[in-house]
């Protein structure tokens, strides 16, 4: 079996290594022009955190992970108003890491002889019996068996095979941001928790990285989908004359490296065309406010190896991918929609009320509502999966 994989991201590379160790030749394209730097801490868990389990990768993802205790929220001096264990997100195990380590760990993981190619994207698209040629921006043309579009929220493969993007991305009402530097001082307040700003409408947060490196995240409301030219200029301006440490934060923001991007949904009827699917955000992106995407990239990559390798035929398996993953998507992109509120209150009464959930969260009720409010439902799908497989 031949496979064109368009993406080289967590999804990308996850499925890439899967399908080669069973015995497919891959061709992994990149349109970005090399590994990307950007990108946020992650807390890693779920199904992903399974299928990295049973992948091999465990032991390298934790090498790079950090110790991360509590999520705190505080005031513009920089005091602790509430505070939410990390183990709290899930109710396995987790481990916190940067994006690009956790794709740097799965690039490693790539069997010999796959290499992603960047520079290079899906130009055109043609599907005949049996098969899909696949045009690349390189000028090469592919003949495989099957095309997966693994390539992110603005999938280029999704829009040459199933329409425009405004069809199927719902913006969430937000913009987010993120990007590192270096200061000794900002570190050291940290330490081992994630601090975010317990305000209305636009919130900063930190985590303390190796050495003095700090890693900024930003998230603000806005109904505008569209995004900045100069994506410096505008976290400058839009988080400019917040308290506690922002302003060092916002004049130690690098003028390039900056992860840019609204908050969105992919929301799809199939992710399949024939002999063409979709795989992770180009899909059934869940959004910032659901979480676990880096999680439902891998395990979702894992999904459709297993069918793949499984199943009698790629229409059945891609039949199947869908079946059995669908379910578990659909729930975690229903769980951030009903967090936008508590993610980002809009209002004081909503900060207020956020504040006093996270101070309740420790009860023996309470915590596993807000566990189910911040995760969606657990899911045992990859246990079973492999389970069957040794059957």
């Amino acid at each position: 079996m031949k496979i064109v994989i368009g993406g080289a991201g967590i999804a990308g590379l996850a499925l890439a290594k899967q399908v080669a160790e069973s015995g497919a030749e891959v061709v992994l394209v990149e349109r970005a022009p090399g590994p990307r730097p950007e990108g946020y801490m992650m807390d890693f868990f779920g199904p992903g955190y399974d299928a990295a389990r049973e992948m091999g990768l465990l032991p390298a993802i934790r090498s790079r992970a950090y110790q991360v205790d509590e999520m705190s929220l505080v005031d513009e001096r920089g005091r602790r108003r509430a505070g939410l264990g990390i183990a709290q997100f899930s109710d396995g195990e987790l481990c916190s890491i940067m994006r690009p380590d956790l794709e740097d760990v799965l690039r490693e993981a790539l069997p010999a002889g796959v290499e992603p190619r960047y520079g290079v994207r899906v130009i055109g698209v043609d599907e005949h019996d049996g098969g899909v040629r696949v045009e690349l921006s390189d000028g090469q043309e592919v003949d495989a068996d099957l095309l997966v579009g693994a390539d992110g929220i603005h999938s280029s493969v999704r829009r040459l095979v199933f329409g425009e993007e405004t069809r199927f991305a719902h913006h969430m009402g937000f913009h987010t941001a993120a990007f590192t530097f270096d200061s000794p001082e900002i570190h050291r307040e940290v330490a081992d928790r994630f601090c975010l700003t317990d305000t209305v409408g636009r919130q900063m947060g930190f985590y303390g990285l190796a050495g003095d490196r700090v890693a900024a995240f930003a998230v603000h409301r806005t109904p505008d989908p569209a995004l900045p030219d100069d994506f410096r200029s505008a976290v400058r301006e839009t988080y400019g004359g917040m308290g506690w440490v922002v302003p060092e934060a916002l004049a130690k923001c690098p003028e390039s490296g900056i992860y840019y991007d609204q908050v969105a949904q992919v929301r799809m009827p199939s992710w399949s065309s024939g002999r063409i699917v979709l795989l992770g955000d180009a899909g059934y992106a869940v959004s910032l406010l659901a979480g676990q995407g880096a999680s439902l990239a891998i395990a979702g990559a894992y999904v459709l190896a297993d069918r793949l390798a499984r199943a009698d035929s790629i229409p059945e398996a891609l039949a199947d991918y869908e079946r059995m993953w669908r379910p578990v998507v659909e729930d975690k992109q229903l769980t951030g929609r009903k967090a936008a509120r508590w993610f980002l209150p809009a209002s004081a009464l909503q900060l207020r009320l956020r504040r006093a959930t996270l101070r309740l969260a420790g009860l023996p009720v309470l915590d596993r509502y807000v566990a189910a409010l911040l995760a969606g439902k657990s899911t045992a799908l990859i246990t079973e999966l492999r389970r069957d497989a040794r059957v």
